[in-house]
């Protein structure tokens, strides 16, 4: 029988024990010219999971991290990662659905309660400047009190929303130049994929889209491509029961890429590695052959099933 004082000692061990884990955990990225990915958030559509977080990927380069898509989560997928919140250096959004951009703002304000002290822009189709406004002015009373009774700097002026419609170059710095192109995702328009190029590697996001010739000739040879993917065999078993399944049936194949689909896509841009993320259904659990499987009668590159956390 373990007496009162071995008790103790051993919760006492096992809190030291997991404190020193989830310190690890937040142990900020070495700093280096190397570009990394990390996958945030994997998961498709609005509803929270319990297996995957909403859409979110992190490139990382030296010490500034570029954000795609802010799902719901994001902010403490990025603690678990330990990428810090300083260095946030930009923020793109692929098109507005909830789950690619329920925590944009969140990030945002929670970041700046943290360590961010320097402008940030952020990029993204209409409305994006006015859900800035909107979004500061919903939390004026946080940011306020914080300002007064923290000396935190304004947080208004450190968010630079930057809004477009067409394709194109979206910004370029020393670090890495970022182009766009439209994707099909309806009734969502308009959605975009990104492009980056920095010195190392090529990386392009697909958001959420049917195959597309725009995302084809975007992605041609890319290092990775990070895709979503849908599973079509699942979802009918999902949706059996559903009074409207044939018209949530039609939804899906109209607005997103199936596993045969894109082995088709990969394999015509021509990219390295292809990457599945947004998986949907994301709430259920699946071997990851059941993803890849399909993808590779038409792909013959590297395929990586995505995972929270995962890096590449």
């Amino acid at each position: 029988m373990i007496d009162h004082k071995k008790r103790l000692l051993l919760k006492t061990g096992g809190a030291l024990a997991l404190l020193g884990t989830a310190a690890a955990w937040a142990q900020p990225a070495p700093s280096s010219n190397k570009t990394r990915l990390i996958l945030l958030g994997t998961g498709g559509g609005p509803t929270p999971k319990k297996l995957r977080s909403a859409p979110a990927q992190a490139i990382l380069i030296g010490d500034a991290t570029y954000i795609i898509d802010c799902g719901n989560g994001v902010p403490r997928q990025m603690a678990i990662a330990g990428i810090p919140f300083k260095s946030i250096q930009d923020i793109f959004i692929t098109h507005h659905h909830s789950d690619h951009n329920a925590d944009y703002g969140n990030l945002l304000l929670l970041a700046w309660a943290t360590d961010l002290a320097h402008p940030v822009n952020t990029y993204g189709p209409p409305p994006l400047v006015k859900m800035t406004e909107l979004f500061l002015e919903l939390n004026d009373y946080d940011i306020q009190t914080r300002i007064a009774d923290e000396g935190r700097p304004p947080l208004a002026p450190l968010i630079i929303p930057h809004e477009f419609s067409t394709p194109g170059l979206v910004m370029q710095d020393d670090r890495v130049k970022v182009t766009c192109t439209l994707v099909n995702h309806p009734p969502v328009v308009p959605a975009f994929a990104y492009r980056f190029d920095s010195a190392d590697r090529s990386i392009v996001i697909s958001g959420d889209t049917t195959p597309s010739e725009n995302l084809i000739k975007l992605a041609d040879g890319a290092d990775v491509l990070v895709h979503e993917v849908l599973h079509l065999p699942s979802i009918e078993k999902l949706i059996a029961a559903e009074p409207n399944a044939t018209r949530l049936r039609e939804h899906l194949l109209a607005a997103h890429t199936t596993c045969e689909q894109l082995g088709v896509v990969a394999a015509r841009a021509n990219v390295k590695t292809l990457v599945l993320s947004h998986f949907v259904p994301g709430g259920i659990a699946m071997d990851d052959s059941v993803w890849a499987d399909p993808i590779r009668a038409n792909f013959k590159g590297q395929i990586i099933v995505g995972h929270d956390l995962l890096e590449i």
